[in-house]
């Protein structure tokens, strides 16, 4: 695979991580108190999720440890309001700005051929029987996540 077409996978990320932030920033705090839809997920719950599920990449493509580990119970094993105290939307926004920054730090200083190296959950075995489980699919898959998510974070804007 050519570099452009790592850089193109790199941009559409980024691009995606605009979106999501623009939503975030969009409106008062209070606001990502709302379900996006009745008995769906809250706004603030869809912002931790998509931190504790991006701050996973970090380990998984041998880029170092987890900087919010913490987030995992709350907003990946658990659903919506099943723990009684969160982190507040600034709070959490301060964290995805962070990660991102991180992330696309990283993003930026990997070669190609380490993009398409194995990540960590897979075995060295595995991985050289299915050479597409890779860094770069793993990131290929989190931007359909975020898309999905941003999807339904759409909901949120007012009626007029």
């Amino acid at each position: 695979m050519k570099d452009q077409e790592i850089t193109q996978v790199i941009r559409s990320w980024e691009g995606q991580n605009k979106a999501i932030t623009d939503i975030f920033t969009k409106y008062d705090d209070d606001y990502y108190f709302n379900e996006v839809a009745p008995g769906r997920n809250r706004a603030i719950y869809l912002l931790g999720h998509l931190v504790a599920m991006n701050d996973l990449m970090l380990p998984m493509l041998d880029l170092g440890e987890q900087l919010y580990p913490e987030l995992e119970n709350i907003f990946i094993t658990q659903p919506d309001r099943a723990v009684g105290e969160i982190p507040s939307i600034g709070t959490l926004k301060e964290y995805w700005t962070k990660l991102n920054e991180v992330l696309a730090g990283h993003f930026g200083a990997l070669s190609g051929a380490a993009w398409l190296g194995r990540h960590t959950r897979v075995s060295e075995e595995d991985f050289q029987k299915e050479t597409l489980r890779n860094k770069l699919n793993v990131l290929i898959g989190r931007i359909g996540h975020m898309n999905y998510h941003r999807g339904q974070l759409i909901f949120l804007t007012p009626k007029a």
